[in-house]
């Protein structure tokens, strides 16, 4: 008979779990607590794992962000650029005024109306006025703060004086540093405010001759002030800036027509001559009047009308300026004078002779002059009257053996001799 064997007894409860201790965790590492099951727990029991107390007892590595894999080739620095110039802020470096502290940030620079390159901090190609909170006006006046340049040695105050000159300067700058209360200023007051004003203003050269006055230097005013209030200093410049008119065209209506025009080429390349490619196009008579710059080459251009006869010669007699319409008025300044450059002017106006390209050069003349202002002629003040071109013309007929165009002197200042033009 088969032998059956009894299945092993079961213990009269479930076992305890018996749990290896875990290996002891690294240092500064979290520790899991574990609770082991009792001897004989009725129902078999699930281990329980308690949360970590909120200061574990080993301190915490702290949470280190990993760095990027590095480039595999080195890499080229990273340079923040310079803010770009302006041409208020184009100084040579061995021209350059420097402005404001050795260690001054480029916002606290520009804050006092200079300039910065993210190195240093100057003053730019302007008319700098600063206060001082010890009462003193500092100006810096750029040579070319204006067209035409102003000459650095021309330039006053309200008053003279010790001290009312300039204390330093270069090739391009001019610097003043006097007290408010000098040279002339002007104290006024208003309520919690004391104001103290003065003006700077810059001599011109004055042509005088029969008929008139004129200048080609930029008449050039600054009025400046240093408000003083309870807490902070202020600083005001008010620019006084002349008005200047520019000439119109002047037509004259006769036996024969002619037409008086400005000339406006401009070079677009390098090398070209200025002369040649001013005449190669004019203004319209909607740009007029045209604005001038004194000094600037005015670009003339006398045109004989409904004529197509080559032997004809349009000659010039008299050209002169006047500030009105009327050809007859006061004052006038002489261009041209028997068709040849008016001699006494210091800025000797000059002749062009005409190309073929304009059809019929001899129906054309061409001169050059520099732009002027006339002034007024008991205060020498410079008057805000637009210039008027006048010229007298004449047709002469080329027949053989005759010689239709003047023959003009050219002065040679150095050894006070003349040529034959």
């Amino acid at each position: 008979m088969p032998q059956v064997k009894p299945p092993p007894l079961r213990p009269p409860f479930p076992k305890t779990i018996q749990m290896q201790p875990s290996p002891p965790p690294p240092l500064f590492s979290q520790t899991i607590q574990v609770q082991s099951l009792s001897s004989h727990p009725p129902y078999p029991q699930r281990a329980q794992v308690k949360p970590p107390p909120p200061h574990p007892p080993y301190p915490q590595t702290p949470q280190v962000q990993p760095h990027p894999p590095s480039p595999p080739y080195p890499q080229t620095p990273q340079v923040q650029p310079s803010p770009p110039k302006t041409p208020l802020c184009e100084v040579a470096q061995s021209q350059r005024i420097p402005c404001g502290g050795s260690d001054i940030s480029a916002a606290a620079c520009e804050s006092i109306s200079c300039c910065s390159d993210g190195r240093q901090c100057y003053f730019g190609k302007a008319v700098t006025v600063q206060c001082t909170k010890d009462a003193k006006f500092i100006v810096v006046v750029a040579k070319d703060a204006t067209l035409p340049n102003i000459d650095l040695e021309a330039i006053s105050l309200l008053g003279g004086g010790q001290g009312c000159t300039h204390v330093d300067s270069n090739s391009q700058f001019a610097i003043y540093q006097f007290p408010v209360t000098a040279c002339g200023s002007l104290v006024k007051e208003e309520p919690g405010v004391i104001i103290y004003e003065n003006k700077m203003t810059c001599a011109y050269e004055v042509g005088v001759g029969p008929l008139g006055a004129t200048t080609r230097d930029r008449h050039y005013e600054v009025l400046f002030q240093c408000r003083y209030i309870g807490t902070s200093v202020e600083t005001l410049v008010v620019e006084v800036l002349p008005l200047q008119n520019p000439p119109l065209p002047v037509a004259g209506l006769g036996p024969i027509s002619v037409k008086l025009r400005l000339a406006n080429g401009q070079c677009s390349s390098k090398g070209c001559n200025e002369v040649d490619v001013a005449y190669s196009s004019f203004y319209s008579e909607a740009d007029y009047p045209v604005r001038k710059v004194l000094r600037d080459p005015v670009y003339v251009d006398v045109q004989l009308l409904g004529k197509t006869d080559p032997l004809l010669v349009l000659t010039l007699g008299r050209c002169w300026a006047t500030t009105s319409p009327e050809p007859h008025s006061l004052p006038q300044w002489d261009i041209l004078i028997d068709g040849c450059p008016y001699r006494d002017d210091r800025y000797l106006s000059s002749l062009v002779p005409v190309d073929h390209a304009s059809g019929f050069p001899s129906h054309h003349k061409h001169f050059i002059f520099k732009m002027f202002t006339f002034l007024d002629p008991s205060s020498m003040a410079t008057q805000r009257e637009m210039v008027y071109i006048h010229c007298s013309t004449a047709v002469c007929y080329a027949a053989p053996g005759t010689r239709c165009e003047p023959v003009c002197y050219r002065r040679i200042s150095l050894s006070h001799r003349s040529e034959v033009v």
